[in-house]
């Protein structure tokens, strides 16, 4: 298995809250993109790259019910909660066989759907984030093009993600074991508490971080 840096995940109540967060941290608005049926979910979209993007996601008031607790834990975030860098994902150029070590952490692959595009993620049974949100989901895109290269050029590219845990030896042997490559760094802190991300992002107004 080899792995790369595929894009960002910001959690929040609503698009619109997540929106704000985006536009006052990064002095851009993002880009509609769409609602995933299974998760009862959807997400607005910004191009970092023609290989990274970010994505505030959030739960659709309009869907139906869901049959399954919904990925990056968004069931169970307050209302009032404020919009935050939560996660990451990883693109794999495969998801089958799954390596146990892998699945024990990062949960199974499941299909999913966003109007034309198909892909296959993991997703923990449970919806929760691995390690906190500082392990990635892993992703296997189902078109060759990547998603990224679809979006509108803002002028903003990702220069690093830096990933804050208190046991950053985990993560990093977990990375290690996928073969992972991209702009990320460990760092150690004292507590899951204080556990985050941080990503560094270039725009037309400067160095940014999220």
């Amino acid at each position: 298995m080899q792995t790369s840096l595929d894009h960002l995940v910001i959690v929040a109540p609503t698009l619109d809250a997540g929106g704000r967060f985006v536009s006052q941290r990064l002095g851009v608005e993002l880009q509609q993109g769409g609602c995933h049926p299974l998760m009862g979910t959807h997400n607005t979209l910004l191009r970092l790259g023609t290989s990274f993007y970010l994505e505030v996601i959030a739960i659709n008031p309009t869907a139906p019910p869901v049959e399954r607790p919904r990925w990056f834990a968004l069931d169970r975030l307050p209302d009032n909660a404020s919009a935050r860098l939560a996660h990451w994902v990883a693109k794999a150029d495969t998801l089958k066989s799954l390596d146990p070590r892998f699945a024990e952490i990062v949960g199974q692959p499941q299909p999913m759907t966003r109007g034309e595009l198909c892909w296959e993620i993991t997703i923990p049974a449970d919806g929760g984030l691995p390690l906190e949100g500082a392990a990635p989901s892993l992703i296997q895109w189902g078109q060759p093009a990547h998603p990224a290269t679809m979006l509108e050029d803002k002028g903003c590219s990702l220069q690093m993600l830096d990933i804050f845990h208190p046991a950053p030896e985990r993560i990093s042997h977990l990375l290690d074991a996928m073969n992972f490559s991209g702009p990320a760094r460990l760092h150690r802190c004292d507590s899951l508490e204080t556990s985050r991300l941080v990503a560094c992002i270039e725009t037309p107004g400067g160095l940014r971080n999220l």
